[in-house]
């Protein structure tokens, strides 16, 4: 299948950036290119990549809030295998179709659901910093960020008990896949896959957990209001994304205040600012990159003219830091008014496990401001290399007890 002339030949009213974003270099020291795109202006022109760039906050908000005009349906990859592979999810779906998926698993993510984990969430929380703070250094990436939401995340969605080795490999594959298809994308598609073809075997044998989200999916098939072809796709969709930004929130948040004890003290001096502090350390480190959308037709954006069937880079986390929206961006405060950030996406395609991320992340700030005093770094934190995903590979720390 051939690619529109239009869509690939370079625009002559857009400036353009010949670096590549998605390199090893820019994904571990992303916001220099970030900034330098900003200042290029609202949309950008990706030599490297064949994508036009919204680097700033306006143009990202306006997009992400506009489905009829930029598809989600063609799917939210930077490469055409992806896309295509991806049928069938919640993400790459519009209008009907994505409302009708959405509404068999999102009443597990809302509020009122979500409160009556409040307490089990809480508790565990509790049991992980006391133990993490008994030992006093650790790796907080295994110890902290990514022990509470696999305590949760996989009863939820119904994964096997005894199934779950793979899962966290596998989750940060079916995000590296949505990049371009570099080093990181090819190398992950095998991982992505074998997930993919997972999801199947467990839907297939019935192998999940009773009155679980992968449950109420193979109750809706056998209803006849949903083909069984559309579980595992779903399954895979709502498992990756609800431990993969929660893991990058929580190690983000420990690395943050790890290195602002100014903050730190604000946080332990006043525990109401904690909703707040989530929102800024996503803000501040957006776990998600950024998604691809496709021209439903051509128009004018920002006085850039987007052809139909091309495709645009939404910079979630260049945008959560610009100037034109943010007083400070390059600054970390648990005071700001972060709330609008666009770290989980907005509209009706917004990240459905936002709600358990925040909770997972309040609970786990919560503890530590009970029983820590202060957190220090005892090593040089690793950055994870992920197209998609922003956060610690490891991240050593000493908690010092209250």
């Amino acid at each position: 299948m051939t690619r529109s002339p239009t869509v690939l030949a370079r625009p002559s009213d857009v400036p353009v950036y010949k670096r590549s974003i998605y390199r090893r270099s820019a994904i571990l020291e992303p916001y220099p290119h970030y900034r330098a795109l900003r200042d290029l202006g609202p949309v950008v022109w990706l030599a490297r990549h064949r994508l036009y760039a919204l680097p700033r906050y306006a143009e990202c908000k306006a997009v992400l809030r506009n489905d009829a005009r930029y598809l989600s349906g063609h799917g939210v990859a930077a490469n055409a295998p992806t896309n295509r592979l991806s049928r069938g999810t919640t993400l790459n779906s519009d209008g009907a179709e994505h409302d009708r998926r959405r509404k068999l698993v999102a009443h597990r993510m809302m509020p009122r659901a979500l409160r009556a984990l409040s307490d089990n969430v809480d508790q565990r929380a509790q049991s992980i910093v006391e133990d993490a703070v008994r030992r006093g250094r650790i790796e907080a990436v295994a110890d902290l960020a990514t022990a509470l939401p696999l305590a949760f995340v996989p009863d939820l969605v119904g994964w096997p008990a005894d199934q779950r080795d793979h899962l966290l490999d596998w989750a940060a594959a079916t995000f590296d896949v949505l990049g371009p298809l570099n080093r990181q994308g090819l190398t992950a598609i095998p991982r992505s896959l074998q997930m993919l073809r997972f999801s199947r075997r467990i839907a297939r044998r019935r192998d999940v957990l009773p009155g679980s989200m992968a449950h109420d999916l193979l109750s809706a098939v056998d209803d006849g209001t949903l083909r069984f072809a559309e579980v595992p796709p779903l399954l895979v969709d709502y498992i990756a994304p609800s431990l993969d930004t929660t893991i990058s929130a929580i190690s983000s948040a420990v690395h943050l205040f790890a290195t602002h004890p100014g903050q730190w003290e604000l946080i332990k001096a006043d525990p109401s600012l904690i909703p707040n502090a989530v929102n800024e350390i996503v803000r501040f480190e957006s776990p998600l990159r950024a998604f691809t959308r496709r021209v439903a037709e051509s128009h004018e954006l920002s006085g850039a003219t987007l052809p139909a069937g091309a495709r645009v880079l939404v910079l979630y986390a260049s945008a959560n830091r610009d100037e034109l929206e943010w007083s400070a961006p390059d600054v970390f405060d648990i005071r700001n008014d972060a709330g609008r950030h666009v770290g989980f996406g907005n509209g009706a395609h917004a990240c459905a496990g936002q709600g358990l991320a925040r909770l997972e992340t309040a609970a786990l700030l919560k503890a530590l401001i009970d029983q820590v005093e202060r957190i220090e770094l005892t090593g040089e934190p690793i950055w994870a290399v992920n197209n998609i995903i922003r956060r610690h590979q490891q991240l050593p720390v000493r908690l010092i007890p209250a």
